[in-house]
């Protein structure tokens, strides 16, 4: 619009010029009689429209460079919104804030799990940290004070006895864990409104990947509804039992715990029929996991340091000691982990599960098989599943029916340096919660 009026303004000065021209010319003297008088009236006459005609041209001229300035203005403005437009939509969104709760009591060896999750934090506002301690143990509090505003410290105010009779008496200090686990989550969820937190207990060693790990799959878990946890932990992540690739990702319909991300929608949904003990196991009831499933790495990305605690050091010393811990760094949010998706995993899960050949245990103890592909060993019951568990030297307890690590029944490790599927027969159609 602007062009037009441009020219229009252009067209109309040169037309006057033009007019002022052909008057003028039109306008000759005839004749030599009165011709000098005549010549100046025409002369002073044309001076006059000649400066009417100047200041007019200047006025237009004045007109048209504030009219191209105008229309070179709102060039540049049209552009810059297109740019910021483009960027706009191809830019990243801002990184979550991830809050870290850990979990302490009377353990001054937290200052150990305290010193790796400064160390490889990327930012303090990014994943600021909060320590909830029970138990009033004042030397455990000066070292966690000692960090200063690197962390916040809350501490729990219940410190009142909990009242239990016969055999409940020795299960005192899971009731203890259970209340202050209800109180620390309703405090950062609520008192802290943070949106999403990754629980840490404080005798737990960390990977370099730590916040890189979970970080990366916030996005999963905040868009695949049948996932409800993160976890860092593999319950058969022994040296010798997991693949020699940090990279390698699974889904597990079995809870791990030791270092889990949830969402303030989870808890929300748990707090209020949160349970008076072994929060852990009451978690990994149907009622709770709802068909939901977590993502556990294949190495871990945590180990527990702690032999000595509640449950007086129960698997540590056959088991938990030699869980292997992750130790370099893996840059998973530059991957793509939208395979880990529900729709995208189990499809091709499945495929590669029922698609490798079958083999008994025996096969596999003797080493007589004459490949070392990977191969899978089936069960039919919960004590085919427990003596295939024992004889390959995975986990064999259940949980509401589900084993450790298992995904659509089937438990993945390595065995002697093979891959090894225990799983159920094609037609599985799901847990049986009596398996405990």
């Amino acid at each position: 619009m602007r062009r037009r009026t441009f020219y229009a303004i252009v067209s109309l000065a040169l037309l006057s010029w033009a007019g002022l021209t052909f008057h003028l010319f039109l306008q000759r003297p005839q004749g030599k009689v009165h011709r000098s008088s005549k010549l100046n009236d025409q002369l002073d006459l044309l001076e006059l429209e000649l400066q009417k005609q100047l200041r007019s041209n200047e006025e237009l001229l004045i007109k048209l460079r504030s009219l191209k300035k105008k229309n070179i203005a709102q060039e540049k403005d049209s552009k810059s919104e297109e740019i910021i437009k483009e960027s706009n939509s191809t830019s990243v969104k801002p990184s979550p804030i991830i809050g870290v709760l850990v979990f302490s009591c009377n353990r001054i060896t937290i200052k150990r799990n305290l010193d790796q999750l400064l160390k490889y934090r990327p930012s303090k506002e990014q994943f600021p940290i909060v320590v909830s301690q029970d138990c009033g143990h004042e030397p455990t509090t000066k070292v966690i004070q000692s960090y200063g505003d690197q962390l916040t410290l809350i501490r729990q105010p219940d410190q009142s006895d909990i009242p239990l009779v016969g055999k409940e008496k020795k299960f005192k200090g899971y009731y203890k864990i259970a209340r202050h686990y209800g109180w620390a989550l309703n405090k950062t969820f609520h008192g802290f409104n943070y949106d999403t937190m990754i629980i840490v207990e404080d005798d737990l060693d960390i990977s370099p990947d730590f916040f890189e790990y979970f970080l990366a799959l916030y996005p999963i878990l905040k868009s695949d509804l049948t996932l409800w946890c993160i976890s860092a932990w593999n319950d058969n992540g022994k040296n010798g039992m997991v693949a020699e690739n940090p990279e390698i990702l699974h889904r597990s319909d079995f809870f791990p715990g030791l270092g889990w991300m949830l969402t303030k929608d989870l808890w929300l949904e748990l707090q209020n029929k949160w349970p008076k003990a072994f929060w852990d196991d009451w978690i990994r009831q149907p009622a709770q996991r709802k068909e939901r499933a977590c993502i556990r790495p294949e190495i871990s990305r945590t180990k527990t340091f702690g032999k000595v605690g509640v449950s007086n050091g129960l698997f540590y010393e056959k088991h938990l000691k030699f869980i292997r811990l992750n130790d370099k760094f893996v840059p998973f949010t530059q991957k793509d982990l939208s395979y880990l998706k529900k729709d995208n995993y189990d499809v091709e899960f499945v495929k590669l599960v029922y698609g490798t050949p079958a083999v008994t245990v025996q096969q596999l103890t003797k080493g007589s098989l004459s490949h070392s592909n990977p191969v899978r060993v089936t069960y039919t019951s919960k004590d085919t599943f427990k003596k295939a568990a024992k004889a390959l030297g995975i986990m064999d307890d259940f949980k509401s029916g589900v084993p450790r690590t298992g995904y659509r029944g089937v438990v993945s490790f390595l065995y002697k340096r093979r891959w090894v599927y225990l799983a159920p027969t094609a037609e599985w159609k799901g847990y049986d919660s009596t398996w405990s």
